[in-house]
């Protein structure tokens, strides 16, 4: 029998997920917040989490991130107000294997349960070994390294990387500061919102030929920044077993 953790502040929404999936031979618990999913993951086997991004005071994507980091568990994102595709894509890139928006079917959602439990570990492996190029720029996911069109590395921290990442991942949408804030956060580490504009000047410097007229990453006034920038996708082809 599969062992489900749901992730869910909403008590009605839990006792529901958790009936109808418990009626359907998984093993289902549910939870209000991170701590305590971190509580039950090294209390219990675990072979899906389903995330509610709406958790109150929490938010839902610090948890995939976190789950991302510390194991292969496959996870399912639900939410019902954040539906913007630059949204689903950070969840999606975050290591969440399946976005259901609300209000959604049972049905279907049973069926999304299913293929979560099916996804094999080296799809998320897969995915991290893709190669990105833009304008002669080189970066490679996999060993988090940058390099010019001569093949000159250009150093980048931790936090650089991952909102050249947020970027190359969404080429041509505009990604909110919040959006940026959640893709460069390390772990535990607090980052805050202007900390990203920060990031965002030292990356330019980095990248462009004049980091006050930029060509690369453009501000978008009141909304945020966009990569304005053409980006090829290198990368090996999931195998269907």
């Amino acid at each position: 029998m599969k062992n489900i953790l749901i992730v869910d502040d909403d008590s009605a929404m839990r006792n529901l997920l958790v009936d109808y999936l418990s009626q359907h031979a998984f093993n289902t618990c549910a939870v209000e917040n991170g701590r305590q999913v971190s509580h039950h993951l090294t209390a219990e086997a675990t072979d899906l989490v389903i995330v509610d991004l709406n958790l109150g005071q929490e938010d839902g994507l610090q948890i995939v991130r976190t789950l991302s980091t510390k194991s292969d568990v496959p996870v399912i994102i639900i939410s019902g107000d954040r539906l913007d595709e630059a949204d689903k894509v950070i969840g999606f890139e975050l290591g969440a294997t399946d976005y259901i928006t609300k209000p959604f079917g049972l049905m279907e959602f049973l069926a999304r349960v299913k293929v979560a439990l099916r996804e094999r570990p080296d799809r998320k492996v897969s995915a991290n070994n893709k190669i990105y190029t833009f304008d002669g720029w080189r970066v490679s996911a996999r060993h988090r390294r940058l390099t010019d069109a001569t093949g000159a590395e250009t150093k980048l921290t931790a936090a650089e990387f991952n909102l050249l990442m947020a970027f190359l991942r969404s080429p041509g949408q505009t990604l909110s500061r919040e959006q940026l804030l959640l893709a460069t956060r390390m772990h535990d580490q607090e980052i805050y919102d202007r900390s990203v504009d920060v990031l965002i000047l030292r990356l330019r410097r980095k990248l462009e030929q004049d980091a006050s007229s930029p060509r690369y990453i453009r501000t978008e006034r009141g909304a945020g920044y966009v990569f304005d920038v053409d980006v090829q996708v290198e990368g090996p082809r999931i195998r269907l077993q």
